[in-house]
């Protein structure tokens, strides 16, 4: 590997790490504001009623999620519908980080009811943007700007991976 090469890879990296801890506040100011939708089905529901509102489809899944053909197809028709509505997407590769980042005081509830509940369908988080404009948000400004970067590259849906705290 040249000197370049290594540098190139270097400044990949630490862009990545900078989107990542862009999500991160993203999601964090969503789930306060509560303009976070959660699960396939969902989505899908939100999709179909509100496609206006929504600025952000995350799509999370991991290497055995990768072999569920019918979660893939969702992913295929959810994909489509945001190309054709200008809705940014991001893949995330690592699960159980984006369920860290979600599912807090959920966790603490589901400790006390003993464990009793199915935990949610992560696989699609949609989020929305009800009354500001989004680019009053400086981490959800650099998170379109990265789709938009990456779709010039043509890569429709890039691959981000949460940073482990």
């Amino acid at each position: 590997m040249t000197l370049e090469e290594f540098s190139a890879a270097e400044q990949k990296t630490e862009r990545m790490d900078t989107v990542g801890d862009a999500l991160e506040e993203v999601l964090s100011k969503a789930r306060s504001q509560r303009t976070i939708t959660v699960g396939v089905y969902e989505a899908a529901k939100l999709l179909n009623v509100d496609p206006d509102n929504v600025v952000l489809c995350l799509l999370a899944a991991d290497e055995d999620d990768d072999r569920d053909v019918a979660l893939q197809i969702h992913f295929t028709l959810i994909q489509a519908f945001c190309c054709e509505n200008d809705i940014n997407i991001l893949r995330v590769s690592n699960p159980g980080r984006l369920a860290e980042l979600l599912l807090l005081e959920t966790d603490a509830s589901q400790a006390e009811n003993g464990g009793a509940a199915q935990p949610p369908d992560l696989h699609c988080v949609l989020v929305t943007n009800p009354h500001s404009s989004q680019w009053k948000d400086p981490a959800l400004s650099q998170l379109i700007c990265f789709c938009r970067e990456s779709r010039y590259m043509d890569q429709w849906v890039p691959v981000i991976n949460l940073p482990e705290r």
